[in-house]
């Protein structure tokens, strides 16, 4: 499978330029450039930089120029410790992945489709003749199912006029259902030699997610250890999980299962001749820290095994943040296993 060089071990900066407090004190102080050089010693080779539309564009379209300066800074921390960086469009006028039922009008509404390409040529124009150095990942987590149609005519309709822009640098383009990596097959064949097709992975969710205050089906009290019994994963994760459990008679949770997951993302991938990377994965800072250490354990071995690039969530905050106090005991071990 075609390998997305230079982009093998990432760590997100969530929290930083998106889903945050959009204050001038609040981007000032989250990262700064000791958290780009501390990103480099341990080893990784990008960040990945989720950013919201408010930070660069005010609600009538005008850009703002001083935030692009925060996108300019991160870029020549970047530069300075060696590292790549993909800049995510988390958040665009219309369209939230974390507000789906007030979105649906960006699959319909022309208007909303025109400002985000505007976005996107506006951010061709400054860093498109940097793809030595940056890729860019036009959105992030489309949820609905039902649109896969009007998000690859859109996506199509973008990277065509990025290209005007910005002809060599990588494009990365993630599939429904919040990225998942079961809906990367229904991505178009966009017949470009610079995409790189995009997924998320926080399987098993209801391990990855225990205790999430933001999913309204999650019980604030519910626990679950990795790998733990087999039989908890067939009673407390998704249907489509389940079934694939069953279907291959799994019958203990490790490196394998994530093998088995990633396969029709990696078959599609080889037959397009297109690289795959995971853009986020991680686990709660509720989980049970020797159960965290065994799930990277095992998705690190089966994103080496199958050459896919990848960046943690998240480096601070947010609720994942590695360098946060729940994950002091174990730090040195995680960090192995990114």
């Amino acid at each position: 499978m075609k390998v997305f060089t230079g982009y093998q071990k990432g760590i997100n900066l969530g929290g930083w330029l998106s889903q945050c407090n959009h204050k001038k004190e609040h981007y000032d102080s989250f990262i700064q450039e000791e958290d780009i050089a501390n990103i480099a010693k341990i080893g990784a080779d990008h960040v990945r930089v989720p950013i919201d539309y408010e930070l660069i564009q005010t609600e009538e379209g005008e850009f703002i120029k001083e935030g692009f300066t925060y996108i300019d800074n991160c870029l020549n921390w970047c530069d300075k410790y060696n590292l790549n960086m993909i800049l995510d469009l988390h958040k665009t006028a219309g369209y939230s992945f974390n507000q789906p039922e007030s979105s649906k009008a960006f699959f319909e509404e022309e208007e909303l489709q025109e400002r985000f390409i505007s976005l996107w040529i506006e951010l061709a124009k400054r860093y498109g003749h940097q793809k030595d150095r940056l890729a860019f990942e036009i959105l992030n987590e489309i949820v609905f199912y039902e649109v896969v149609e009007e998000w690859n005519q859109i996506a199509a309709k973008t990277i065509q006029i990025i290209r005007v822009f910005a002809p060599e640098i990588k494009i990365l383009i993630g599939g429904v259902c919040y990225n998942s990596v079961f809906t990367v097959n229904l991505l178009a064949d966009f017949k470009d030699e610079n995409i790189v097709y995009n997924f998320h992975c926080y399987e098993p969710f209801n391990f990855t997610h225990q205790a999430a205050y933001w999913v309204e089906t999650m019980p604030k009290d519910f626990r679950m250890n990795y790998p733990g019994d087999i039989k908890d994963y067939l009673i407390h994760n998704s249907n489509t999980v389940k079934e694939m459990l069953e279907k291959n008679q799994v019958k203990e949770m490790n490196s394998k299962f994530f093998d088995l997951i990633f396969k029709d993302a990696i078959d599609c991938a080889k037959k397009r001749g297109v690289a795959l990377y995971c853009g986020e994965y991680g686990v709660i800072d509720q989980a049970d820290l020797t159960s965290t250490v065994h799930w990277f354990q095992d998705i690190n071995e089966s994103f080496r095994r199958n050459h896919i690039g990848r960046a943690m969530w998240s480096y601070k905050g947010v609720d994942f943040g590695l360098i946060d106090e729940h994950y002091q005991p174990i730090y040195e071990e995680l960090i192995k296993y990114l």
